[in-house]
């Protein structure tokens, strides 16, 4: 299977499947010298990992304790590629042995088994979520080199609407009170709790958009032409599973808008930030702002008719370990992705400009 690495000076692959013994992943690209915090690392993957709010997300309980293998040295990097595992200890293969020879509306089976023939059925195999926690662990170490060398940065990201459920009142991407749903606004959350709860009672499901705002970002980040750093970073958050829509800046409002471009002035360059941080595929040193939609979590046990391996009909109702809202733990993969693909373009930049004293000067 092709297609396990994104990235193109820091590259990352990532291998397993959701039942398998472990999943993992190899780092290759980082600079040499630079110190780690495992435990920040660590406490990022806790905020992906299943079992944290039984209620609200699925009940696998998975400690996602990554075991670092190599590239890495009495705290600091080495150069050479950084690889680490992630065990699974909580499978419940059984739970999909009635599914095995039948597609499931929405899931990867159909697709997997045309082009591949003989595919791991178990939890989704390569196609489940469980592989984000490879993402958000290299997205944590990625966010710590970006740090090395823009001491400004930051990178967070928030759900801003659940199903019907939208905020009350535009987020600023200021920081918000720590909670399960990563819900920004305080006053916002039992109500949102509320919702899905109904929506769970009901066998639902209901899709969600997250957004995602980088700070602290020096101008000159991205390739032109079919490089482009919004291009490169669509790729990234279009690869996370459930994403069927990403937009940057005025996004999709771009195309009813009055203004399509942003003034400047001396001092602060920019009056507005239409653009959402980047023009012609570069980034300008505003905010990043970039918005991901989420649909539905596709296994619920409403009967919907499908067909099984051999092309006969079906009907099927989907039981299990699943989340009402898939969207819920996507923020933290969401700002993985986001902080790897702006550390392969940071060391892109310093590879063919020498960008890094830019980056420092200008973050």
């Amino acid at each position: 299977m092709s297609g396990n690495t994104i990235g193109h000076l820091l590259r990352l692959t990532s291998w397993g499947e959701s039942h398998g013994t472990a999943i993992g992943g190899v780092l290759d690209g980082l600079p040499p010298g630079i110190s780690l915090d495992l435990i920040q690392t660590q406490n990022a993957l806790d905020r992906r990992r299943p079992g944290a709010d039984k209620a609200l997300t699925s009940p696998r309980n998975e400690t996602d304790q990554a075991q670092i293998l190599s590239g890495f040295f009495e705290g600091k990097t080495l150069g050479t590629p950084l690889s680490f595992m992630i065990q699974n200890a909580d499978q419940r293969s059984s739970d999909y042995d009635q599914y095995k020879n039948i597609f499931r509306p929405g899931h990867a089976d159909y697709t997997y088994h045309k082009k591949y023939g003989h595919v791991d059925h178990r939890g989704g195999g390569r196609a489940s979520a469980r592989e984000t926690a490879v993402r958000v662990a290299a997205g944590d170490i990625a966010r710590q080199v970006l740090s090395h060398f823009l001491i400004n940065y930051a990178c967070q990201a928030a759900v801003i609407q659940i199903g019907s459920e939208k905020l009350s009142e535009p987020w600023d991407g200021r920081p918000y009170t720590p909670n399960t749903l990563f819900c920004p606004i305080d006053g916002l959350i039992q109500q949102w709790t509320d919702y899905l709860h109904s929506i769970k009672e009901q066998g639902r499901s209901v899709g969600a958009l997250i957004e995602v705002r980088a700070t602290g970002l020096p101008a000159g980040l991205g390739e032109p032409v079919y490089d482009k750093l919004d291009a490169d970073i669509a790729k990234a958050l279009m690869s996370i599973n459930a994403t069927k829509a990403v937009e940057i800046g005025d996004g999709f409002d771009a195309v009813t808008a009055d203004v399509g471009f942003d003034e400047m002035t001396v001092g602060d360059p920019f009056t507005s930030n239409h653009a959402g941080g980047i023009l012609g595929g570069i980034s300008t040193g505003q905010p990043l702002v970039c918005r991901v939609a989420f649909k539905p979590t596709s296994s619920t046990r409403q009967i919907r008719q499908t067909l099984d391996t051999h092309g006969n009909a079906q009907s099927i109702s989907i039981t299990g370990r699943h989340d009402p809202c898939v969207g819920i733990r996507a923020v933290p993969i969401v700002e993985a992705m986001i902080h790897l693909t702006l550390l392969d373009h940071l060391l892109r930049w310093r590879g063919q400009c020498g960008g890094i004293n830019n980056a420092k000067d200008n973050s």
